[in-house]
C-alpha cells in the first residue's frame, strides 16, 4: 500500500484554489465547472503533487476553453495559473504554461518534470 500525502500538503493545495474539492477516487477537482483535476491516489509526496500539478495543470493555465466567450476563458486561465503559481511559489506567465505544457504536459516527459522541479523551475531545462 503506498504512503499518501500528508494532509498539510493537501490542505495547502486545496487553499491555493478556491472552492476545490476531492472526490471519492481521490480526485483534486481544482475547478469543478470545467472538470479541471488530476488524481492522487500514486501521491506520496509534495513532489509528486508538484509534478502531477505542472502535468496536468499547464494545458488549462494557458490553453483550455470551457466556456462560450474569451472574457470567460481568460478567467479561468488565470484562476488555474494563479493555484499553480501559489502552491509551487512561482511566477509563471501564461506563455511559461505554454512552453511547460509544451514540453511536460500531458505527463509526456516525467523525467524532464522531475529535472525541473529540481532546477527550481529554470525554464531553460525545458529545451534541453
Amino acid at each position: 500500500m503506498p504512503v499518501l500525502i500528508s494532509w498539510d500538503i493537501v490542505t495547502k493545495l486545496m487553499n491555493c484554489f478556491p472552492n476545490s474539492v476531492i472526490n471519492h477516487n481521490a480526485e483534486f477537482i481544482a475547478h469543478i465547472k470545467s472538470n479541471t483535476y488530476f488524481g492522487l491516489k500514486d501521491c506520496e509526496n509534495e513532489t509528486d503533487v508538484k509534478c502531477k500539478m505542472l502535468e496536468w495543470l499547464s494545458r488549462p493555465a494557458h490553453k483550455t476553453e470551457p466556456y462560450s466567450t474569451k472574457r470567460s476563458n481568460d478567467k479561468f486561465h488565470r484562476f488555474i495559473l494563479s493555484g499553480v503559481n501559489q502552491f509551487l511559489e512561482t511566477d509563471f506567465t501564461e506563455e511559461d504554461m505554454e512552453q511547460i505544457y509544451t514540453y511536460l504536459g500531458n505527463r509526456c516527459n516525467h523525467a524532464k518534470t522531475l529535472k525541473f522541479i529540481e532546477s527550481g523551475y529554470d525554464m531553460s531545462v525545458l529545451k534541453d
